[in-house]
């Protein structure tokens, strides 16, 4: 518990120094967000926050890895760290030089490969209600692949105000730590934990009003650590109410992934063009402020996070109603408010 202590501590402090260095460099290098008519920001903006992020868990998680003394770089910590640093590269290019959306793209499933590569994939899961395991083999490598790209992207389609994106992965990390340790899954609980520290030190920064952006090196990394540690824990070998933990935790930017897509679908347009439809322009547009859109989706993912917590404690059988409950609330809850409309009307006022 103290090792956890001072590499948490540790991440905090990287990640305050390096957030802080990375405003320097940034605004040396010309690398700042302008604002434009998607954009809620005013001013000139630098967005290589994800340096902070980066640094402090890479500290974090090498510190408390190798002052354990029961503790080894283990295939899976080394694959992590490693896919870990190609998405923060790419992402860090595509911060600086504006990169093509297909080379950010194959950067991340390069990350990816390099992660399944380190046996990083889920291999099988058990049926909750009885039954043999079920054995997905090498099935399992695209279906990982996929998760891993698709919760780095979905993070980063979030990213669109101040503190929304460190926020809200600081609740799921934290959030996903309990429940690993409620399954004695204790190395990707305590990677989690220091991954929210090393973010808090750049939300120091990002918090509204914002001196500085994560830019996708910051979105993409934390999207694919979490992902990947979820991998890691337990999604490798669990239940399949349990493979449905992580996307309860991480429901906010998945499913405004998922909407987005469905709408630009409908809309025929492109799948990867920005538009105002996300969540959080749906309720700056109902009248709330800045600060009271991105406290009101926190509070969604600590509600999200509450449920994904209560399916890990109980019985199979009251976690599947659970779970349907909780699905059935957020889309009727999402309906009401209008803020995952498809088509783009207007919430009513």
């Amino acid at each position: 518990m103290v090792r956890l202590f001072c590499a948490c501590l540790l991440a905090l402090a990287v990640g305050l120094i390096m957030t802080r260095a990375a405003k320097i460099i940034a605004l040396k290098l010309g690398v700042v967000d302008k604002p434009d008519a998607r954009k809620v920001h005013q001013g000139l903006i630098p967005r290589m926050g994800g340096l902070g992020i980066y640094s402090g868990f890479m500290a974090g998680a090498v510190f408390y890895v190798c002052s354990h003394p029961n503790l080894a770089f283990s295939g899976d910590i080394l694959g992590l760290l490693l896919a870990a640093s190609i998405v923060f590269a790419t992402g860090l290019l595509d911060d600086v030089r504006s990169i093509r959306p297909t080379t950010k793209l194959l950067g991340q499933l390069v990350a990816a490969l390099v992660f399944v590569g380190f046996g990083g994939y889920v291999k099988f899961f058990s049926n909750p209600f009885g039954g043999d395991i079920i054995f997905l083999d090498y099935l399992g490598i695209p279906v990982t692949i996929l998760w891993l790209v698709g919760i780095s992207n979905a993070v980063n389609l979030i990213d669109g105000l101040d503190g929304l994106a460190g926020g809200v992965s600081i609740i799921s990390a934290c959030t996903m730590a309990v429940v690993s340790l409620s399954h004695g899954y204790y190395m990707p609980a305590a990677l989690l934990f220091i991954l929210a520290a090393s973010t808090l030190g750049f939300l120091r920064y990002n918090f509204s009003p914002a001196s500085i952006f994560m830019g996708d090196s910051g979105s993409l990394t934390l999207g694919f650590i979490l992902g990947a540690i979820a991998i890691m824990g337990f999604s490798k070998g669990a239940t399949i109410v349990t493979l449905v933990i992580p996307v309860l935790i991480l429901a906010i930017p998945i499913f405004d992934t998922f909407f987005a897509i469905v709408r630009r679908l409908i809309e025929h347009k492109p799948v990867m063009q920005p538009d105002k439809g996300h969540l959080h322009h749906r309720l700056l547009a109902m009248g709330l402020s800045h600060k009271q859109t991105v406290l009101i989706i926190y509070a969604i993912t600590m509600f999200m996070g509450c449920i994904a917590i209560l399916t890990a404690l109980l019985p199979a059988w009251v976690t599947t109603l659970l779970l349907a409950a909780a699905l059935i609330v957020l889309f009727f809850g999402a309906h009401h408010l209008g803020i995952l409309r498809i088509g783009g009307d207007k919430p009513k006022n």
